[in-house]
């Protein structure tokens, strides 16, 4: 062999390790890369750009398998833009040459993708490939997901010493996505710890149940980074639940304009449902497309839907048996399911969440048995004292009357005793009321419109005013009661809603043969061209009992609405 000869192949095999050397610190620069980010969405990333350039390869994705070990549940790419993406349409679920891998987790290289007995095409839209190369990535014992690289530059083909350098970095990976999930677990529980002492210190400073539940769903949606949260409860006497609390990550929850709006007070079947599934099984249920899994009908008119992914529901309970309601939280389309340790401390909190809520009731129900002696007591001391001395004054004017000799004066004295007659029974029917409210399975008149009142207070950002007067439990039907109730709840959910007002007002006034129901606020009042449908079926539900109603337009601004039925209606 010449000299030249033997020149040229030295310096062949000098860049064959200059190549190689140039090769390995690139793998240990990835290596490096990979293992300094703790936060796993960033760790995925750096792992999938890192392979597609230790490889050279145009094309690069990262599979990550779900929960069941047969679909993937995360997809992240490299090479395709965000019109490309968002001209293929959905990610891939893992079937065909992408789930070979997943079935049979051991490294595959391939000259020609589309000739392999798995392969089902490409989808409209996508770019053309043809060299391929898989790599399971393990988590421990775990097979976490599977590095899909395509078409190495140059129109080369991997070789063996690609697949060397891939699975190589998968075992990095693995250790990397091992320290960021468990650096990640910890970070969530000191949260859930947080959000836990928060919603006991909420309980124990008196909030009522709305904001005790709005509070649960909404650590909840922030801790496990949820898109959409609701809290359904059981409907008494049924097999079904009901959305009591719902919000979307775009805005508050009942803000006009988000997905929230359609749920809130929505229906829900227990049968064919993931909340139904977690309330009767006591616990979590989870689905990688929350909306293929039948957690609603496809018919339902609900928005946002779509852009809903993997879901989870969460019994609001301490275990065994049917829970006290259920929690639902669902990410976006694309975002990684909710894995195994994610579940046990969203159970322990739902668990807390379900004692809190508990302990509302009983401090509601020990309130309410206070309340109720309270009125015992009144109820008590009118009928002894207040009574008895009006009885007896009246007694005494009716004898006196015998004695005035003078018309009028006898007339006037007359006129006493009848107001003390009528005071009287305006007493004796207070006391009723008092004895007997809260106490039946249909509670007064009264009740049910301070109980309106108050709920209201929350959407409206202060306490409305209430005055009441006459005898709205004795003279007023039931069915005129229904009306003013549900027209009291349209006045106040209006003001809510539309008036931005600072204070609202009720009066509610039963005497004169009709009742008299007034709201006012000093809000905006109502624009020229806003929607009436509202008040034109406060106007129908009047007319319904031969009532009327009227909107007023006070000086000062604002609005005035007068709602009065007679108290003879019985329909």
């Amino acid at each position: 062999m010449r000299l030249d000869e033997l020149l040229d192949e030295l310096q062949v095999r000098i860049d064959e390790v200059r190549g190689t050397r140039d090769r390995v610190h690139s793998l240990l620069e990835a290596v490096v890369s990979v293992g300094r980010e703790l936060d796993l969405a960033q760790v995925l990333r750096r792992i999938v750009e890192a392979a597609a350039l230790l490889v050279d390869a145009e094309y690069g994705a990262l599979g990550v398998i779900g929960p069941d070990g047969r679909r993937l549940a995360q997809f992240l790419t490299v090479g395709l833009t965000d019109e490309e993406i968002a001209a293929i349409g959905p990610l891939p679920a893992g079937h065909g040459l992408l789930g070979e891998v997943i079935h049979h987790p051991e490294p595959l290289r391939l000259t020609d993708l589309g000739a392999h007995s798995s392969s089902y095409g490409f989808p409209a839209h996508h770019p053309p490939m043809r060299t391929f190369l898989g790599v399971p990535i393990r988590v421990r014992d775990e097979v976490f997901g599977n590095l899909y690289l395509t078409d190495k530059r140059g129109g080369l083909d991997f070789d063996t010493e690609d697949e060397t350098v891939i699975s190589t970095l998968s075992v990095a990976a693995g250790v990397a996505i091992d320290n960021a999930r468990l650096y990640e677990g910890a970070q969530r529980q000191q949260l859930w710890l947080r959000a836990n002492a928060e919603i006991t210190e909420s309980l124990l400073s008196g909030s009522p149940r709305p904001a005790v539940l709005e509070l649960i769903a909404r650590r909840a949606q922030e801790i496990t980074a949820a898109r959409f949260v609701h809290i359904a409860v059981p409907v008494d006497g049924g097999d079904g639940l009901v959305v009591e609390f719902a919000a979307d990550g775009a805005g508050e929850a009942g803000e006009a304009g988000t997905d929230a709006v359609g749920w809130q007070g929505l229906a829900v079947p227990c049968d064919g449902t993931l909340l139904g599934a977690a309330h009767r099984a006591g616990e979590p249920v989870t689905a990688l497309r929350a909306w293929e899994d039948g957690c609603y009908p496809a018919e339902a008119p609900l928005p946002g839907r779509d852009g809903l992914g993997p879901a989870v529901a969460v019994p609001l309970g301490t275990g065994g048996g049917q829970s006290r309601g259920v929690l639902l939280l669902s990410r976006s389309a694309g975002d990684p399911a909710f894995g195994e340790g994610e579940l046990e401390p969203l159970v322990a909190f739902a668990g807390q969440a379900a004692i809190a809520l508990e302990l509302a009731e009983r401090r509601r129900d020990a309130e309410q048995i206070a309340l109720l002696e309270e009125r015992d007591r009144i109820a008590r001391d009118l009928h002894d004292l207040a009574i008895q001395r009006l009885f007896a004054t009246g007694m005494t004017l009716q004898s006196a009357a015998r004695l005035v000799d003078h018309e009028g004066a006898a007339e006037r004295v007359g006129r006493a005793v009848d107001d003390l007659d009528e005071t009287i029974k305006i007493i004796r029917s207070t006391i009723f009321g008092l004895r007997t409210k809260d106490r039946d399975s249909a509670p007064g008149l009264r009740a049910r419109a301070a109980r309106a009142v108050g709920d209201a207070a929350t959407a409206l950002g202060h306490p409305p005013r209430l005055s009441m007067e006459g005898l709205l439990d004795t003279d007023v039907p039931p069915q005129v009661a229904d009306h003013v109730i549900a027209a009291l709840g349209e006045l106040l959910s209006n003001a809510a809603r539309h008036a931005r007002a600072s204070r609202v007002g009720v009066s509610l006034r039963a005497g004169q043969g009709e009742i008299v129901l007034t709201v006012t606020d000093n809000g905006t009042g109502i624009p020229a061209q806003g929607r009436r449908s509202g008040l034109r079926n406060l106007e129908e539900r009047a007319q319904d009992v031969g009532g009327t109603f009227t909107v007023e337009t006070p000086e000062g601004g604002g609005s005035s609405f007068v709602w009065r039925a007679p108290l003879g209606s019985g329909c």
